[in-house]
């Protein structure tokens, strides 16, 4: 496991976004662990968060996009973080836009914000974690119908690994479905490999138990 991954999943443990309990999905799941972007909130945290979305997008993508997109609402702090990232990091000044929830009639109108889409450009969504795919799905009506845009790619914070519409993950079948790639800062498989047993800053959040928990989750629930 690359040494940017391992620092991500201790770096949601101590931001308290990854946290261990019962909790329910948003499809309705039980679940054992529950990863919440929102607790994100702070400017050092953000400008972290930024750093890891920017080491997962060079390793799989390099030069294979034009602009960033941010689905309303969680998506537009990652979005905005993301590009300041590339800009910081590796000198690439990226343009974002994201959507708005209610389409505005005044001012410039329009339903999205920010960078203006141009045919033929290749836009890679960022988003926090994608359970079902359902936003995506809402989301690329709206690109398509602002220009002749191409998905360059889907890039998330935690891949859960769960079936989506069939037996497969999410992730897998919105990367058949719209032909682009589709990955995440880690999954998690990663997750469990690292934290199991390991104290972070003096406590063990994972231990054979919870572990346990979660395998029994995901036996139900995973992807083929």
């Amino acid at each position: 496991m690359q040494e940017y991954k391992r620092h991500f999943v201790e770096f949601m443990v101590r931001s308290n976004v990854l946290t261990f309990g019962d909790f329910v999905t948003k499809s309705g799941r039980r679940t054992p662990y529950f990863v919440n972007a929102g607790r994100w909130c702070t400017g050092e945290q953000m400008s972290r968060l930024g750093g890891f979305y920017a080491a997962a997008v060079a390793g799989e993508l390099r030069e294979g996009f034009d602009v960033l997109f941010g689905p309303a609402y969680k998506g537009i702090p990652l979005v905005v973080t993301a590009a300041m990232a590339l800009s910081a990091i590796q000198g690439r000044d990226i343009p974002y836009c994201y959507d708005r929830k209610e389409r505005k009639d005044h001012g410039e109108g329009g339903a999205l914000v920010g960078h203006p889409l141009q045919d033929g450009e290749r836009v890679l969504i960022v988003e926090d974690v994608t359970t079902a795919g359902t936003s995506v799905r809402e989301t690329v009506p709206l690109l398509r119908a602002a220009a002749d845009v191409e998905l360059a790619g889907l890039v998330i914070s935690v891949d859960r690994m769960e079936r989506g519409r069939g037996e497969r993950s999410a992730l897998a079948e919105l990367r058949e479905e719209f032909a682009m790639p589709t990955f995440a800062i880690v999954t998690i498989e990663e997750v469990i490999e690292h934290l199991l047993g390991r104290e972070i800053d003096g406590r063990v959040v994972l231990d054979a138990e919870r572990c346990e928990r979660m395998n029994e989750y995901r036996a139900e629930y995973g992807a083929s």
